[in-house]
């Protein structure tokens, strides 16, 4: 599956609807020096430049108090040349991750994640969904993946990825399996999907044994390892899937590239273009 593609497509779309806009504007907050966050951050505004979005690169250093990264999170809010907003997860230990994705606009979180946008993805009305499980579901589209009636499998809980993605899946009617550490046998419950979405960040924890011929399988995992760059399942998948996401090229340009359409959809909620589910 040519998420690198698809993503291409979508962005160059996302640049016709900018220039409609007239420029919506996306900020991202980085407290820290994390290595890969700063990649992740890099490689959004560029995207973001590129299709014309304003957007707006604040870094805060790591010993930013919670109080600190709040004011900032309410200047953003208040900020009205600002559609979208998302703060780059995981935060330095000693701040409260729930309470900042709390403080953030609903209106604003391109991530999904505030309590109002949880709440409207439970209920079958989205409003902001992540940018990574939009794409999972794009792509599914993209290639004619039949969901409605299907078994999927999701392995991975996170509020970013497994529980957003397996919303989605059920809301498209199909029949969906959530995965953790603690599940048992695991290649068991995994060899029953027809569609196997893994989110977990651990290099290869799905192999051949659990993946049923022709299966559609998404490998969201993007590992570092003394081999390079791997995804969540045996490379050896790919020849035993019947459609599969490469590790890169697969869902990694689709995150980026739902990203950017989200903080369009943000610019048409701020401007009354579209109402906004979440009230």
């Amino acid at each position: 599956m040519d998420g690198k593609g698809l993503a291409l497509r979508i962005r160059a779309q996302v640049a016709e609807q900018v220039h409609e806009l007239g420029g919506p504007g996306l900020a991202t907050v980085l407290v820290g020096d994390d290595p890969a966050s700063e990649i992740y951050i890099r490689l959004k505004h560029e995207a973001a430049r590129e299709a014309g979005i304003v957007a707006r690169d604040l870094r805060l250093a790591s010993q930013t108090t919670e109080e600190e990264l709040l004011d900032q999170v309410e200047q953003l809010n208040q900020d009205d040349s600002i559609d979208g907003l998302l703060v780059q997860l995981p935060l330095p230990d000693h701040i409260d991750e729930a309470r900042i994705i709390r403080a953030i606009a609903p209106i604003k979180d391109v991530d999904g994640l505030h309590p109002v946008n949880a709440a409207q993805l439970y209920f079958g009305e989205p409003a902001h969904v992540g940018a990574t499980p939009l794409g999972i579901m794009a792509l599914l589209e993209e290639y004619e993946v039949p969901v409605e009636g299907a078994r999927a499998v999701v392995v991975g809980r996170s509020e970013i990825v497994g529980k957003p993605a397996a919303l989605l899946l059920l809301h498209a009617n199909a029949t969906v399996t959530v995965c953790h550490s603690r599940t048992r046998d695991l290649a068991a419950r995994t060899r029953e999907a027809e569609i196997l979405v893994v989110a977990v960040g651990s290099a290869g924890v799905v192999g051949v044994d659990g993946v049923s011929p022709g299966a559609t399988v998404i490998d969201v995992g993007m590992n570092r390892t003394d081999d390079g760059l791997t995804g969540d399942t045996d490379p050896a998948v790919a020849e035993h899937a019947g459609l599969y996401t490469p590790v890169p090229g697969g869902v990694g340009p689709m995150t980026i590239a739902m990203l950017l359409e989200s903080t369009v959809r943000a610019a048409r909620y701020r401007r009354n273009l579209l109402a906004f589910p979440g009230g």
